[in-house]
């Protein structure tokens, strides 16, 4: 059965503008002014074919036709309601879906996970390795790439822009390039790798050195196993925690984002 399109924002004015048989007091509810609110139901009045409401020297009173729809109208504002408070306990609280590059999650993001994880316990936590998968596609609710912003998404700076160049002890005299490593000019290199995450992997393999975003090598360069060459230095690119607004709103994702920024 074809649907009638419902005004839905003009029912709206007219339930505030009935509670109160005042536009103005009406306008001051919904943040607008009475002139918009006089708009909307003498349009809502041209939808309906009938008057909603008349001036009497007592003020702002309903007609019969006005007294007859309140009812049904608010009890389908509280039938959307419901229906929102569905679809928000649809959104799985007790998991998280998480798009991140392997070598940000070993070296940044699990240790942190798992204070988390301690305060959150019968949490389910799925991991996908394509930090770039698809939201829709893989369920996600967050990602954690390494670019320059968050784009179209929502998003917050996990760590900051920063790179150094890195090489371990005895290793080769050999450059190891993965894409925006960003080597230097006329550098030819020996290796090269498809991400950070193997870059690091050959660097600490002594096989050459590199240039890799200060978050992944800091637990390297603390134990020795690493020596900052040259940097930190300031990067185009940082790992940005990204989601579409829907997701970033709510209330699970919004929990994870504060800890994790949170200092």
């Amino acid at each position: 059965m074809k649907r009638t399109h419902l005004p839905l924002n003009a029912l709206r004015v007219y339930d505030a503008a009935a509670r109160h048989l005042s536009f103005t007091r009406a306008a001051d509810e919904l943040a607008v002014t009475p002139a918009a609110v006089g708009q909307q139901i003498r349009a809502l009045e041209d939808h309906l074919g009938v008057v909603l409401f008349r001036r009497t020297s007592k003020g702002l009173e309903l007609t019969p036709e006005g007294e007859a729809g309140l009812d049904p109208l608010r009890e389908g504002f509280l039938r959307f309601e419901e229906s929102v408070q569905a679809m928000q306990a649809g959104q799985a609280s007790d998991r998280y879906t998480i798009a991140a590059p392997r070598e940000f999650y070993a070296e940044w993001l699990s240790p942190r996970l798992a204070v988390f994880q301690a305060d959150t316990p019968g949490v389910l936590y799925s991991f996908v390795a394509d930090e770039n998968a698809d939201f829709t596609e893989a369920n996600l609710d967050l990602a954690i790439r390494l670019v320059d912003g968050p784009g179209d998404l929502e998003g917050v700076q996990l760590a900051p822009a920063e790179r150094v160049t890195v090489v371990a002890p005895k290793a080769r005299d050999a450059w190891i390039d993965w894409p925006g490593a960003s080597l230097p000019e006329g550098v030819k290199p020996c290796i090269k790798a498809g991400s950070a995450g193997q870059a690091l992997s050959s660097a600490l393999a002594g096989m050459g050195k590199t240039v890799l975003p200060l978050p992944l090598v800091e637990k390297a360069l603390e134990s020795g196993a690493l020596t900052a060459l040259e940097g930190p230095e300031e990067s185009r690119r940082a790992y940005w925690l990204v989601a579409p607004t829907p997701q970033w709103r709510s209330k699970k994702v919004k929990a994870l984002v504060a800890f994790l920024t949170d200092g």
